[in-house]
């Protein structure tokens, strides 16, 4: 009942000036984000997030940021709508660039239920004024089904070497999967086994995983307890590593991710509530994180923010300031 009454709140957000109503472009497009991913290409930073079409920003610096355009001219591909007849929007997407191409992923689903989907979409670049931009729907690459005990959404790819792809999802239900991907396609191999790698206790809170490779280890980066309540979310960011990819993953204490650890990385402070669903990017010699919070001083409006990540001296992973 929690998790219903959660997501009727972000619907009510999405369609009443929430995650998928655009500012004027004139203004620093900052707000109304959600699950923002980023990605550089030239001298631009690019940030997709939820919303109708997928809107995608992009800035120089990380502080100033404009629209130019979305992945869909529709609000979503009309085989999605198809498939999952109550969904409004594509929610949650990822990006990474692999052979040659920009890879998109984005969640469609109906509120509250598991039947779930990954979707995909390529582009050659991310130029607007390219004439090699283009965004090509590959279709879905994943789904759940409510026979399932799992949620075929917050998709992450990454690529292990030359010739392996994984992907983590995951949203409640029984918590973070990993499974591995046709590199060719980033569609599901065959038989692929999806592993567990992260789980919380009932409500299980927890979602939004993304992995991220760095010196000896594999991060896990999740976000525990509740979005989409404005200025009492309690969303908040948290961290494990492995070796391996295929986990397991425990936290500085030793504590493993499947039960429950995670250690904290960043949570509410002051007008920055509900700090969650993460990205992060290796940028030159520095790391970043992307994320969005809910803006105390101004509506609780789900807001972008950029911080660097720093590494101690055992590898653990730190959060700074906001970028200003």
């Amino acid at each position: 009942m929690l998790r219903t009454l959660l997501v009727l709140v972000a619907l009510t957000l999405c369609t009443h000036g929430g995650y998928g109503l655009q500012t004027p472009p004139t203004e620093n497009a900052i707000k109304h984000v959600h699950d923002p991913c980023i990605i550089k290409e030239g001298a631009y930073y690019y940030v997709f997030a939820t919303g109708h079409g997928i809107p995608i920003r992009r800035s120089k610096d990380l502080v100033h940021w404009e629209f130019v355009g979305r992945v869909f001219q529709e609000d979503m591909p009309a085989w999605g709508k198809t498939e999952i007849p109550k969904t409004i929007m594509p929610w949650a997407p990822d990006i990474l660039h692999y052979r040659g191409r920009y890879w998109l992923t984005y969640s469609l689903s109906s509120f509250g239920k598991n039947r779930s989907l990954i979707g995909l979409a390529t582009n050659k670049t991310l130029d607007p004024q390219s004439k090699e931009y283009a965004w090509h729907d590959e279709g879905k690459i994943f789904e759940s089904f409510p026979e399932n005990h799992y949620n075929a959404i917050d998709s992450n790819l990454l690529p292990i070497g030359k010739n392996r792809l994984v992907m983590t999802f995951g949203s409640f239900w029984s918590g973070i999967k990993l499974v591995e991907l046709d590199p060719q396609t980033g569609k599901s191999l065959p038989n692929a086994e999806v592993l567990p790698i992260a789980q919380r206790p009932s409500p299980d809170a927890i979602e939004a995983p993304f992995l991220f490779h760095h010196g000896e280890y594999y991060y896990l980066f999740v976000s525990f307890d509740f979005c989409c309540r404005g200025v009492n979310s309690t969303y908040h960011l948290r961290v494990g590593r492995s070796r391996k990819v295929e986990g397991p993953y425990l936290d500085k204490a030793g504590v493993p991710l499947r039960e429950g650890g995670g250690t904290l990385l960043l949570e509410t402070n002051g007008r920055y509530v509900g700090t969650g669903h993460c990205g992060v990017l290796q940028d030159g010699k520095r790391t970043l994180l992307v994320h969005h919070f809910y803006d105390k001083e101004d509506k609780g409006i789900p807001t972008l923010q950029v911080r660097p990540l720093t590494w101690d001296s055992e590898g653990w992973v730190q959060a700074g300031e906001p970028l200003e």
